[in-house]
């Protein structure tokens, strides 16, 4: 539902390299796809925000906690089938420990 309505509102883009700067995981996507896809966008310089339902970004947490750049930004999400918990946010768990708590 989310990626439906960036793409409504224009957001989604296709580069001259015929790379979208999304991707649509399902129950069928792997969790490989899903590493390199968001390595993928890490590395690119047309995209500042990634977007990434919770309970997707807990099959990649590894990689999510080790990444440490400022942009793009990762946020996570909730989904409509899943609600978002404070405690598995990477980027929450960063500022705890900026702040001591």
């Amino acid at each position: 539902d989310t990626i439906t309505g960036l793409l409504l509102a224009g957001i989604g883009d296709i580069d001259a390299h015929q790379r979208p700067n999304f991707l649509v995981a399902d129950s069928k996507t792997t969790q490989a796809t899903i590493e390199e896809k968001f390595t993928s966008f890490t590395q690119r310089t047309d995209i500042a925000i990634i977007l990434i339902n919770q309970h997707i970004a807990e099959d990649i947490r590894g990689i999510l906690d080790e990444y440490s750049a400022a942009f793009p930004t990762v946020l996570e999400i909730p989904s409509k089938d899943h609600p978002y918990d404070p405690s598995k946010d990477s980027v929450l768990k960063r500022v705890q420990l900026l702040l001591g708590d």
